[in-house]
């Protein structure tokens, strides 16, 4: 395999469907194994589209008052039909969007503490189980189509035009055994919308400007006598520090058996995140930084290397 230009790997990437051979139904094979996830039988996606495969390998996410590291490869994954303005369509048989859950520092201590007005029962629960599992996991759920634009990406726009290239509503699920399975930051009605990009951003204060990175393009020719190949971009960096987030809610486990009730628990529990973590956070307090890897191959490629 060899590297070579951008251009060439535009080239690669918008002729595959007119030179690519016919294939039987299979399995991606080869190079293309790693797109096996990807859509590209799909009509959008077939016709002219290409397959995409992103792993974020760090990073981190600022929210209010609480920075998560990016420890764990994050993986985004699917089908686009332009590498312009396109949706991310849904890979098949894999998450488009598979984030690891993360360890939230101090645990519950690191994210809330008891309020002077919590009745009795709900202060002992929480240092009981502040002395046994007080870990607390965030795990990062898309509740909306992922929007793409690798153009802008690759060659992030100076001209004033939005410089988006990915755009991500999602909300942020808290695991632990007093915070129970629903306690969200965001929702599917009120999500973290994330637009990243490898420009420069201009976040309100009392964020500053900080700067992504394009990384490095080129083509992996996997059959150069017929210029067969992938776009292939290694360390880039996407950034935004321009997103609002909003409250948590839906915290506090009625499985404790806890005499409270529901509604008077979430009020609580949620309300003692959102104070310590400084919830809702307006925009020009939080940060995302992520720095990874993408692949990108024409749909047709993908399914002539099919086994």
């Amino acid at each position: 395999m060899v590297k070579t230009t951008l251009s060439l790997a535009f080239a690669v990437a918008l002729i595959g469907a007119a030179v690519a051979p016919e294939a039987a139904a299979g399995t991606p094979s080869g190079p293309y194994a790693m797109f096996k996830y990807c859509p590209y039988t799909h009509p959008d996606v077939a016709d002219g589209g290409s397959c995409v495969l992103n792993t974020t390998r760090s990073g981190m996410f600022k929210i209010g008052s609480t920075t998560l590291p990016i420890d764990q490869p994050i993986v985004l994954q699917g089908g686009i039909k332009w590498l312009s303005d396109s949706p991310l369509y849904e890979a098949v048989g894999a998450p488009t969007l598979a984030a690891p859950p993360a360890q939230v520092p101090g645990g519950l201590l690191g994210i809330m503490n008891p309020a002077p007005n919590w009745p009795g029962p709900l202060w002992t629960a929480f240092w009981a189980i502040v002395a046994v599992a007080n870990g607390v996991t965030a795990t990062m759920e898309p509740v909306d189509t992922v929007q793409t634009n690798f153009i802008n990406a690759l060659y992030p726009p100076t001209d004033g035009t939005d410089p988006t290239a990915a755009r991500l509503a999602v909300r942020v699920r808290l695991q632990n055994p007093f915070l129970g399975d629903s306690c969200y930051i965001g929702s599917a009605q009120n999500p973290i919308v994330i637009k990243l990009q490898t420009g420069t951003t201009s976040p309100p204060a009392p964020n500053q400007p900080i700067s992504g990175n394009p990384g490095e393009t080129y083509t992996v020719w996997t059959d150069e006598p017929n210029f067969i190949g992938y776009i292939q971009n290694d360390d880039a960096t996407m950034v935004d520090n321009s997103f609002a987030v909003p409250a948590a809610s839906g915290c506090g486990n009625i499985a404790l058996g806890l005499p409270i009730l529901t509604e008077v628990l979430d009020t609580l529990v949620s309300g003692a995140v959102n104070l310590k973590v400084g919830l809702p956070s307006a925009a020009g307090k939080n940060t995302a930084i992520l720095t990874g890897d993408t692949s990108i191959a024409s749909s047709a490629y993908v399914l002539a290397s099919e086994e």
